[in-house]
């Protein structure tokens, strides 16, 4: 090999170096970008830098990130998402896992509507998992379900996942909507069929709420809760992702509609003051400023890698691979499944999948089919031992009896049913390829 294809190794494995002795990521990124092409090829590799960074600021689909925010943000701190989940919980709860069902609903309506992960799982962490274990819930499946479905908003549209996934590959962000659609839903579907075998073969594991206390709540009253609390947040989603997938409106377009139907909702609620709008705010910038703050940074090392024959050097060790582009296929999903273990979403995203692109382009690989491919990887970043965001997030507000292990075993069968999703996806593509080819995109 040539000094310059050492040099490039030699980049990736300090990047790596620095995250694990705890440089931020963004700074990893632009050091070890910055050093190893400045050796190769001194400031002349630098000169297209600036450009690069202002295409990156200046892109107008990368607007909807901050807009999409704003809406979930906005839906969470003005407890809308609170009273919906307390709302399907009732509705749900007279089933053996019926409260695991609820919370896979609302996993589901909140990915839909706000599609970050922390505030989630979170969220339904501290409004369910106490409630679960007094009712007699294993702590290891009330832990699994609480992560697993606080994690589908990473794959259900409006997801900033897919929204960056889109343009790295360089694809509509209308068509990667559109193809996540179905294999979304499955993945739900497959989280409900587990829990209702759950609920027949070991009902003592996930027990139904008491006939007593649901008498409580008339049927009228429910409809009514249902109605305030359920029915509005569903009701935005339809137009968002129905607006974008039905071509009526651009991404960012649509994204400005679902934050002012977050501020409409909040204030419907009567939730909508200036301490939830302060912190909606705060909560928008902090989230906004880390994505673009990785992907500036993520320019000087991926020109860096470039310039430096990484490409070449990743297409020779495709070329040794089995099987094709399949095989390619497989290696990739394997290696995005180990590097889930020790990296979040955004970084994978913007340093292997940029190194892989070149070759599954020679291939001619449908380009929406490996998104969603990737997308439903990624999300088992989110839930993969030992650095799980969603495991952290909910350890941090479960209360004293609930060990880590509780946590990490409860995960590892969600983890197990999302390999099954992600099976389905690559033997039957059409799941994700039917619908944008439906309508046109």
């Amino acid at each position: 090999m040539s000094l310059n294809e050492w040099l490039a190794i030699i980049m990736v494995l300090a990047f790596f170096f620095m995250m694990m002795v705890g440089v931020p990521v963004a700074i990893s990124l632009a050091i070890s970008g910055f050093a190893a092409g400045l050796i190769g090829f001194g400031p002349m590799l630098f000169s297209l830098l600036p450009a690069r960074m202002f295409g990156v600021v200046s892109n107008y689909t990368l607007l909807a990130i901050p807009l999409f925010t704003f809406m979930g943000v906005m839906l969470e701190k003005s407890r809308v998402a609170e009273d919906m989940l307390e709302t399907v919980g009732q509705a749900m709860g007279g089933l053996n896992g019926g409260m695991g069902l609820a919370i896979v609903l609302v996993g589901v309506l909140l990915g839909a509507s706000t599609g970050i992960v922390g505030a989630t799982v979170v969220t339904i962490g501290l409004l369910t998992l106490p409630v679960l274990l007094r009712r007699g819930y294993k702590p290891s499946v009330a832990c699994g379900t609480i992560c697993a479905s606080g994690t589908l908003g990473q794959i259900i549209p409006p997801s900033l996942v897919l929204i960056l996934l889109a343009d790295i590959l360089g694809e509509s962000v209308g068509s990667i909507f559109a193809a996540a659609f179905l294999p979304s839903l499955m993945l739900a579907g497959v989280y409900v069929v587990y829990l209702l075998l759950l609920g027949r073969l070991r009902p003592d594991w996930v027990p139904a709420i008491p006939a007593q206390e649901r008498a409580l709540l008339s049927r009228r009253q429910l409809w009514k809760n249902i109605a305030r609390s359920v029915l509005p947040p569903l009701l935005l989603v339809v137009c968002v992702l129905g607006s974008i997938i039905g071509g009526l409106a651009a991404p960012t377009e649509a994204a400005s509609i679902g934050a002012l139907g977050a501020l409409v909702i909040a204030a419907c609620a009567r939730r909508l003051n200036r301490d939830t709008l302060k912190q909606t705010l705060h909560g928008t910038l902090s989230i906004s400023a880390m994505i673009f703050l990785i992907l500036l940074c993520s320019q000087p090392f991926s020109l860096a890698f470039r310039g430096l024959g990484g490409e070449a050097l990743v297409h020779d060790l495709f070329s040794l691979l089995p099987g094709g582009e399949l095989g390619a296929i497989l290696f990739l999903m394997a290696l995005l499944f180990v590097l889930g273990f020790f990296l979040e979403w955004i970084e994978i995203s913007y340093i292997a999948l940029p190194m892989f692109l070149p070759v599954f382009m020679g291939y001619g690989t449908d380009m929406v089919w490996l998104a969603i491919l990737v997308a439903m990887n990624l999300q088992m970043s989110f839930l993969t031992p030992p650095f799980g965001w969603a495991l952290f997030f909910l350890k941090g507000v479960a209360p004293p009896g609930v060990s880590t292990r509780d946590i990490y075993v409860g995960a590892l069968p969600f983890v197990g049913l999302q390999m099954l999703a992600v099976a389905l996806v690559f033997f039957f593509p059409t799941l994700a390829t039917w619908l944008p080819k439906a309508i046109g995109w």
